[in-house]
């Protein structure tokens, strides 16, 4: 039986595409999750970062791995260097990440765990993306207020997002995994263009035909608004981070997914137009039904 690749976070936003792409391609797939939901062509395990007992039987066969960070811990590196050691020991030879571009490597949270790569597998990358297109679309905050109210509130004032699709995301993880050679190191993932959240909310407008208005708070305005149900300290970062961009720390735009897949990301309003009812809207001059 040929070696598995293990997918961590095998339902999740870019883990299930990683996962449909890799079986599409004949790949053989340990679909890992909490609960170990079956997914279509691949094998459920049961994986909980928190639970090294799940370790062993999820590192069955495999020698590569895609790793998602577990959501929300200020210190994810505190269970998973653990668990890299010992996928090392029972000869797992590469790794892909899925951390931030925010977060360089020995930066806080995830970039502790990029920091480590280099000295546990032979081959590795870390795909740094810029923010999902899923955000404005998805189950995101920024979406429900976009669905609810027809507004996203941002302290990113006139700063520039290249946001990059998580189908982009996962075609350039699932590369780094079958890839020969090199895995490709230190990845920024972005879209095609850097727009200003003015930008996307036009864009959302036209292409739905319902209005979507950007609108701007300041830095201490969004912490305590995230601060109502979110720990305090992660409210700060979080508008932190929209602070960055304010000051241009997101107005950048890389040639990953072309140079690895072949073709050009997909384009916000593309992305868009897939699907304008994820929006609260419909295509502009659409029949009403």
């Amino acid at each position: 039986m040929s070696a598995a690749t293990l997918v961590v976070g095998a339902t999740g936003t870019t883990g299930g595409r990683v996962t449909r792409l890799l079986t599409a391609r004949g790949r053989r797939v340990r679909a890992a999750s909490r609960r170990a939901t079956p997914v279509a062509g691949a094998e459920p395990v049961r994986f909980d970062w928190y639970d090294p007992g799940t370790f062993e039987e999820a590192l069955r066969d495999v020698d590569r791995v895609y790793l998602v960070p577990p959501v929300g811990d200020p210190d994810p590196a505190a269970v998973m260097l653990p668990f890299l050691e010992r996928a090392r020991a029972v000869g797992v030879g590469r790794a892909v990440l899925l951390g931030s571009s925010a977060i360089p490597s020995g930066g806080p949270a995830v970039g502790q765990v990029q920091q480590a790569l280099p000295g546990l597998f032979e081959t590795w990358a870390a795909l740094r993306p810029s923010w999902f297109m899923q955000n404005l679309t998805g189950d995101h905050e920024h979406a429900r207020s976009i669905r609810e109210e027809g507004v996203v509130r941002t302290a990113t004032g006139d700063g520039r997002v290249a946001f990059v699709d998580a189908d982009d995301i996962a075609a350039v993880a699932a590369h780094a995994l079958t890839c020969d050679g090199d895995a490709g190191g230190d990845l920024v993932v972005t879209g095609p263009q850097a727009l200003s959240y003015d930008d996307a909310a036009a864009v959302l407008s036209e292409v739905t035909g319902r209005p979507v208005t950007h609108r701007r708070l300041t830095y201490e305005q969004l912490r305590d608004r995230l601060a109502r149900s979110l720990p305090p300290e992660f409210a700060a970062v979080l508008a932190g981070l929209d602070r960055d961009i304010a000051a241009g720390a997101e107005d950048r735009v890389t040639d990953t997914v072309e140079r690895l897949t072949g073709r050009p990301p997909r384009s916000l309003r593309a992305h868009v137009e897939r699907a304008p009812a994820a929006v609260g809207g419909r295509r502009a001059g659409a029949a009403a039904t």
